[in-house]
């Protein structure tokens, strides 16, 4: 695998011709909407197939995948636009096997809130071993609130994987009226809460259960450690698989906050996978610090696997980025979420160039539209190897992934050149 990053004036076919591709496999796999019209910097990945099969009339998938003793997974992944076909085109080819090697297997978690599209579903199923739905919040009393999340739970299982229920108490920011410290001080919400996340569990056809951290006031930290005992001991008994979600913004991370909360988040045997899932990037509240050295995030990678088995640690990869309007003002600006599809076209519509930043690992830009000056900052496929690289290092069971809305072509291309990825039916037998 190579990464290529644009030169000007090249286009997707000086691209293809300079590594010896297919033109128009280098644009399908890498998702490019204008080969024409690249953008300075956009940065694009670079694969060789080493087996490839021209589609035969009356070839399926699944006889496809049998004649070359792979699976029809595998088909999908190597081939993701055919996730968008209904049949076969005669004459094409698609790639049965790449060359670089795989080496390891890991568990891949996606999050999605319960209204992705259908077809950015069905592309991305193929790369995941867990689908977890985000997600369920709880009243006061103990309750939870329903979910429309029938569909998404279908196609999950239908590509064999484990849809996961993602469970998270709101926080207020007060004590008094924060639920989490509600249900924690009181056992006749926990057993409702329990019993409640138990039914869904059994009604709906989850695996599993994804206990998401919020801040928990240092009072209530014994309570806490006590409750998720209780709790994820409950429904593993219902032979039901349980992770827990640690999410750790910037600030956290700049202020070593985060690694004195994972002394009391860290309740790894009582669970199958920890999901560290660090903000680096920040979010769309509060002062926009920026991306962090990406030497402090591999350093909370490094300290979480002192504190529990690397094969239980799932690293967690923010793919959403950030657009910020310029001057910033406090309690007036906000940033907007942006995928990398959606920067990319924005630095290709004002005819900007990308820059990247290798010390903080990600992608940046800066644009002036109405007057007014906007600051771009987002994950591209420099950004991925990074993560993936340190993944493979560290040797942790796996990466999850923040969020899967929108479908991230040099993502998948990466994980899938790298990795091997564990399905659902090697996990429940």
């Amino acid at each position: 695998m190579l990464i290529h990053v644009v030169q000007p004036g090249e286009t997707a076919k000086s691209i293809a011709n300079l590594y010896g591709l297919s033109e128009e496999r280098f644009i399908l796999e890498n998702g490019i909407v204008y080969p024409n019209n690249l953008v300075v910097g956009d940065a694009f990945v670079i694969l060789y197939p080493e087996i490839t099969y021209t589609v035969q009339e009356g070839d399926t998938l699944a006889g496809i995948a049998e004649a070359n003793q792979v699976t029809v997974m595998d088909l999908l992944r190597n081939n993701p636009y055919l996730s968008d076909r209904e049949y076969l085109i005669v004459g094409e080819t698609i790639v049965i096997k790449y060359s670089d090697t795989k080496v390891s297997k890991i568990n891949v978690s996606g999050y999605a809130y319960p209204f992705i599209e259908n077809s950015v579903l069905r592309k991305t199923l193929p790369f995941l071993t867990y689908l977890t739905v985000y997600g369920y919040s709880t009243t006061q009393d103990g309750s939870l609130i329903d979910i429309n999340d029938t569909e998404v739970i279908r196609m999950a299982k239908e590509y064999g994987v484990a849809p996961v229920m993602l469970v998270t108490f709101p926080s207020s920011g007060n004590l008094e009226n924060d639920i989490t410290h509600k249900i924690l001080n009181n056992k006749e919400i926990q057993c409702r809460f329990v019993n409640d996340v138990l039914n869904t569990l059994n009604t709906k056809g989850y695996y599993g259960v994804n206990f998401d951290m919020v801040y928990v006031y240092p009072e209530d930290r014994k309570l806490y450690l006590d409750f998720a005992a209780y709790f994820l001991t409950m429904i593993r008994e219902q032979g039901y698989k349980v992770f827990n979600t640690y999410g750790a913004s910037s600030f956290e991370l700049l202020t070593g906050i985060a690694y004195s909360e994972l002394q009391y988040a860290n309740i790894s045997k009582y669970v199958d996978f920890t999901i560290l899932l660090p903000y680096e990037m920040g979010t769309s509240l509060g002062t926009p610090l920026g991306a962090i050295n990406f030497n402090t995030v591999k350093e909370f990678i490094d300290i979480a696997i002192t504190q529990m088995p690397p094969e239980k640690l799932l690293v967690g990869v923010s793919i959403i980025g950030y657009m910020w309007r310029f001057p910033y003002v406090e309690c007036v600006n906000m940033g907007n979420a942006i995928s990398y599809s959606a920067a990319v076209e924005l630095a290709r519509v004002n005819n900007i160039p990308i820059e990247y930043d290798f010390i903080t690992e990600s992608a940046y830009f800066i644009y002036i539209e109405d007057n007014n000056e906007y600051f771009v900052r987002f994950r591209d496929a420099r950004s991925i190897d990074a993560y993936i690289q340190e993944v493979i290092i560290t040797g942790v069971g796996g990466i999850g992934v923040w969020n899967i809305m929108n479908f991230f072509h040099q993502f998948w291309l990466i994980v899938n050149s790298q990795l091997e990825i564990i399905k659902v039916t090697d996990l429940f037998k």
